[in-house]
């Protein structure tokens, strides 16, 4: 228990540093606009929600990765797990309003020892659209993963997968070594049954991001080279590419700050601002749920600890869709993340 007090004070206090680095520390980009200011030049200050579309449920943030960029600092180590009892809460909540979409994420949420009965449970509920954000390893990584392709193909959920670049090289810097031959190893698995492929209904989505501190690139072009790439290489089909900035939070603001470069990245996103993005940022129609089932206006302020207001409620078990849909949504410099170039959110680029 000690030792488990220790490691969660260790992690709040990295926490607390990472959000004094982003409000300006000791570097330049604290003379840098806020992106509050930058939103009232348009009249989104206060940011407010459009309606509540995308219910996004972190499952736990172990993994069976330690990727350079996850935001989420997920990793083998992590123990939080979303218990079943927080589960049945969301399965509550969902079962009585109609969202579009329950995106399941962690950490690898198929970790969870409930993952299962939880999707099984969503189902039964209504839930008209299910992701799960498979790091495509797991499939791999123990039997009883081996036949997660076709449970999800018998729940008809929507595969969406991070794949750093096309090649073996990018990928396992990113991702570790090997990473690379098993994610083709599964995307192959998932393409077998009919993922990717025109007209089965069963999609499989991969995410870009970028390995270094920069923006990434034009997604249609980017998705075209990926399939052009694993379909000659390696026969591999797959629906979309999803382009993410890598936003300057968790495992990326320390590699920032260790290779120097979290300066120059910072103004690099205040630079490519786009204002055109804001209408659309993925916290205007996405409420994002933590493993212990407090409520944030996204999974980036989820890990920066950025809980919804007191007055909206702050837990699963206090859910009201009238005062989420009303709420003010926090921000920060890091959403500059989000607004730059043709922004970015976890369905891609908004703008």
């Amino acid at each position: 228990m000690a030792k488990s007090l220790k490691a969660q004070g260790h992690k709040l206090a990295k926490i607390e540093e990472q959000i004094k680095v982003l409000n300006g520390g000791d570097f330049e980009s604290g003379d840098l606009p806020t992106f509050g200011q930058k939103i009232a030049e348009i009249g989104h200050a206060p940011l407010k929600p459009s309606k509540l579309e995308v219910f996004q449920i972190n499952l736990g943030y172990m993994c069976n990765q330690t990727c350079a960029h996850c935001h989420v600092d997920a990793g083998p180590d992590r123990k939080e797990i979303m218990t079943r009892e927080t589960m049945q809460q969301c399965v509550d909540v969902i079962a009585q309003h109609d969202f579009p979409t329950v995106d399941l994420t962690g950490g690898a949420p198929e970790m969870n020892p409930d993952f299962r009965w939880f999707v099984e449970q969503l189902t039964a509920a209504g839930a008209k659209e299910i992701i799960v954000r498979c790091n495509l390893t797991i499939i791999l990584a123990n039997k009883k993963y081996h036949d997660l392709p076709e449970f999800f193909k018998k729940h008809k959920i929507r595969v969406v997968s991070s794949l750093p670049y096309y090649e073996a090289s990018k990928t396992d810097r990113q991702r570790g070594d090997g990473v690379f031959g098993k994610s083709i190893q599964a995307l192959q698995m998932l393409n077998e049954i009919g993922y990717g492929k025109e007209g089965t209904g069963l999609i499989l989505d991969l995410v870009y991001n970028p390995a270094g501190a920069f923006l990434p690139g034009n997604q249609a072009s980017l998705e075209q080279d990926f399939k052009k790439s694993l379909m000659a290489n390696f026969e591999i089909v797959f629906n979309n590419l999803l382009a993410i900035t890598n936003l300057p939070i968790s495992r990326f603001l320390d590699y920032l700050i260790r290779s120097e470069n979290y300066q120059e990245y910072m103004e690099k996103l205040v630079d490519a601002y786009n204002p055109g993005a804001v209408e659309n940022v993925m916290c205007r129609n996405t409420i994002s749920i933590d493993w212990e089932g407090y409520m944030y206006d996204c999974d980036f302020n989820q890990m920066l600890l950025l809980k919804t207001d007191e007055k909206v409620g702050q837990h699963i078990s206090e859910f009201d869709l009238d005062k989420i849909n009303s709420r003010t949504i926090k921000i920060g410099q890091h959403c500059y993340g989000c607004t730059a170039g043709a922004g970015s959110s976890c369905q891609g680029v908004v703008a």
